[in-house]
């Protein structure tokens, strides 16, 4: 179940784009997939990029590519960053602080997904919940007055996954040690992240920032996404929608999180991605909300729960 399309029978493209030159956007991952793929997009309108990732040589191959295709003054850049690891979060917020005057948008768009078995973080995380969850809240964060400053916002990539798990959190075994299960986990990582925006959301309300935090999806979308560390059932299901064409390309894929990291009209309170068959692709627009992942109770625990494990406060006062 859909909302009518706002942007009409086609949905958001990037052709809705007005000219980027003068604002800067952060993105999470962009090396590869999606995140490359939105990075083209908003170059291509003249903005200033910053890509954050974890591998110096495919940043580097990346960036290349990119000033191949748009010109050598093409203003993209990147920092080494690894989800995986908040030492390296901090490190990577501290230099984007040191270089980055303003931040129109901070794109999450990192992810990693379905992991066969149980694996860990350095700081001790289940690797999905540590890299799509953690560490993005961590950055978020570290970075929350330099965007309030700059009047940006936060974009939180989700999935359609967030959907096929517990529609909650496990806090009695959050690393999922007793029974993992790399869906379920999965799930529950960008449930998480989408929890996160929300209760951020409420918590910017209260305390009168000027943030705004956008939530969306990018559909079945062809990217490395499903790695080799997936299992190999999960790798031959994704290789059949693919060939099937279920799964869009990536660069449609990145289309949700551009918009909403330029979009002026846009509702806080919602979900958006493709809207055709089972938002797999189709039509970029508002999708529908479910309502467990708007469970206040969770929220909070999750927020409270979330600062805690990142040793971070964020630079506001809670909502109580």
């Amino acid at each position: 179940m859909t909302t009518k399309n706002q942007f009409g029978p086609a949905g958001w493209t990037p052709s809705n784009l007005d000219s980027l030159d003068g604002k800067t956007f952060l993105i999470t991952g962009a090396n590869t997939g999606a995140g490359f793929q939105a990075s083209r997009i908003l170059l291509s309108k003249g903005a200033n990029l910053v890509m954050l990732n974890r591998n110096k040589r495919k940043s580097e191959e990346a960036v290349s590519q990119l000033k191949s295709e748009f010109g050598d003054a093409a203003k993209v850049s990147f920092i080494l960053m690894d989800l995986a690891d908040l030492a390296s979060v901090r490190q990577a917020a501290a230099e984007i602080l040191d270089k980055v005057p303003k931040i129109d948008a901070l794109i999450c768009n990192g992810a990693i997904a379905q992991i066969a078995s149980l694996q860990l973080t350095v700081d001790g995380f289940e690797s999905q919940l540590g890299v799509n969850h953690y560490g993005h809240f961590l950055l978020c964060g570290l970075l929350f007055e330099r965007l309030d400053a700059s009047h940006g916002r936060i974009v939180v990539v989700s999935s359609e996954g967030h959907k096929m798990g517990l529609r909650s959190m496990q806090f009695d075994d959050m690393n999922w040690q007793k029974n993992y299960h790399p869906n379920k986990v999965y799930s529950q990582s960008k449930l998480a992240q989408m929890m996160f925006a929300y209760e951020l959301q409420d918590r910017i309300k209260a305390s009168a920032k000027d943030v705004k935090v956008y939530v969306c999806h990018p559909g079945a979308s062809n990217t490395s996404l499903i790695r080799e560390s997936a299992s190999f059932m999960t790798r031959v299901s994704w290789s059949f929608m693919v060939k099937i064409g279920l799964a869009q390309t990536a660069e449609k894929g990145a289309y949700p999180e551009v918009m909403c990291a330029t979009e002026e009209n846009l509702k806080e309170r919602a979900y958006y991605g493709p809207t055709g068959l089972m938002n797999f692709r189709g039509p970029v627009g508002q999708g529908k909300l479910e309502p467990f992942v708007l469970d206040k109770e969770v929220l909070t625990k999750l927020w409270a729960l979330s600062e805690k494990e990142t040793s971070i406060t964020w630079p506001f006062y809670p909502n109580e």
